[in-house]
């Protein structure tokens, strides 16, 4: 235990950062080649809870439990994506073993995931207001509480429709970077986590190597230079990493459509629409971009799911008990059979056979009620002539202080161009971190070593 004041940090999140996208970033640019820079060794699956958690903890999914952005939760009989509470992910966090070295050592996450019940100092994360009659509103929780006003007074309500939906872009990852420096200046805190997700958008809208998605990387990295200036006017050490390159894809995979068809996925119908039924089917996947948990209820089922998905097209792996356990995904969150897609393929959630059968959240912004991702919420429906009077329509109800349905996403996944979640096929399109540090990295870096490279910057180990 030292009694010199640790190397303050800002570790900042930059998702989808590639070394190709590097190039439209003058800024981060000079700054790796100013310290230093490495290659990241991502996790299976390369998504945000699943990555976020290794660089926290220092180990794989198989540990501290996070097998991707949600999963089947057995004991419930639900499935359920983009969960809160950090208590769901287990093992030593980056503070803990920051505080046995340094007691008093303080911590502000704004915005890396699972931030509700972190034992940080200060934490902003998203959170809507969900009213009693159904309304549903952009907000954000904190921890100081009183942060929270402050924030809204300086930079307005938090953004939450332009962080996720057909409205994202980089108004949130700016208020966000706002927000960071604001904490930053006044808390001082020792470790300074800062997630920035605009790069999510137009790379998966319309792939990696489209010029909107280029702009967008230039956008970002004028947001980021004043954070940069910010940290080295007060002396901090700036790690920014990437959690996953985006790659191109052209090809949608129902997995679930499959398993319907094979007789192993069933539903119930309420109103007219067909709601995924996961307690009484034999098998059903949980999709998350290019990874989906494959749960089967019964041992003797395993073959017979197999097979329904075995020559599905756009299915490049079927991992089962040895594959979990080579890729560090053997824990019992994780499905009976976790499915990797083709490098130019990724998954839906879709399970209906007919769409005049949806759910009416289908066409909804709706991250908690459908039981995976769905990254046609970034679009509204091309086919639909009233789309966008509809969404006018509907902000004026809102406006007024009445309910509201916002079904603008369309139904046909073919949009989507960019994805991710298997492992890279090259360093080109895989994650990066870099270090205002010269010579802190080089070559290439684990996700698990994450941790400890932090820890180390801050002359804690």
């Amino acid at each position: 235990m030292s009694d010199q004041r640790p190397t303050p940090l800002l570790v900042l999140d930059v998702v989808g950062l590639t070394p190709r996208l590097l190039d439209h970033m003058p800024r981060l640019k000079a700054f790796a080649a100013a310290g230093s820079q490495a290659n990241l060794t991502t996790v299976l699956p390369a998504v945000t809870c699943a990555a976020q958690s290794t660089f926290l903890t220092g180990t794989l999914p198989a540990e501290h439990g996070i097998v991707a952005n949600g999963w089947y939760f057995r004991e419930l009989g639900d499935v359920l994506l983009w969960r809160q509470h950090n208590g769901l992910v287990s093992g030593d966090k980056i503070w803990d073993a920051a505080r046995r070295a340094h007691p008093g050592y303080t911590v502000a996450n704004i915005c890396w995931w699972y931030a509700m019940g972190a034992d940080t100092d200060i934490t902003v994360t998203p959170r809507p207001v969900y009213y009693a009659d159904g309304r549903k509103e952009p907000d954000c929780y904190t921890r100081p509480p009183a942060l929270h006003d402050e924030l809204t007074e300086k930079f307005g309500t938090f953004p939450l429709f332009r962080f996720w939906g057909p409205g994202a872009d980089i108004v949130s990852s700016r208020w966000i970077a706002d927000a960071t420096r604001h904490i930053m200046r006044t808390r001082r805190p020792d470790l300074t986590l800062c997630y920035l997700p605009h790069l999510d958008y137009d790379l998966q809208r319309y792939g990696p190597d489209d010029p909107r998605s280029h702009r967008a990387a230039a956008d970002l990295d004028a947001v980021i230079g004043p954070l940069l200036d910010d940290a080295r006017q007060e002396g901090r050490t700036v790690v920014a990493l990437s959690e996953y390159g985006i790659t191109r894809v052209s090809r949608p995979v129902d997995i679930n459509r499959a398993l319907r068809r094979a007789g192993l996925l069933e539903v119930h119908t309420q109103d007219g629409m067909e709601y995924l039924d996961p307690m009484a089917s034999r098998a059903f996947a949980v999709a998350d971009h290019q990874l989906a948990h494959v749960y089967v209820r019964r041992p003797e089922d395993l073959d017979a799911t197999r097979e329904a998905l075995a020559d599905l097209p756009g299915v490049d792996e079927l991992l089962g008990d040895e594959g979990k356990k080579a890729y560090g995904l053997d824990h019992p969150r994780s499905g009976e059979l976790v499915a990797v897609a083709e490098p130019d393929a990724w998954f839906t959630y879709y399970y209906w056979l007919d769409d005049a059968r949806a759910p009416d959240f289908a066409q909804l912004v709706e991250i908690h009620r459908k039981p995976g991702y769905d990254p046609v919420e970034l679009f509204m429906d091309p086919h639909d002539p009233y789309v966008r009077l509809k969404a006018a329509g509907a902000v004026a109800r809102k406006k007024l202080g009445m309910r509201y349905r916002l079904a603008v996403v369309p139904l046909d996944p073919s949009p989507i161009r960019g994805s991710h979640g298997r492992l890279p096929a090259s360093d080109e399109e895989g994650p990066l971190v870099l270090c205002s540090t010269p010579r802190a990295v080089s070559g290439r870096v684990e996700a698990t070593e994450v941790k400890s490279l932090l820890l180390r910057l801050a002359g804690l180990h």
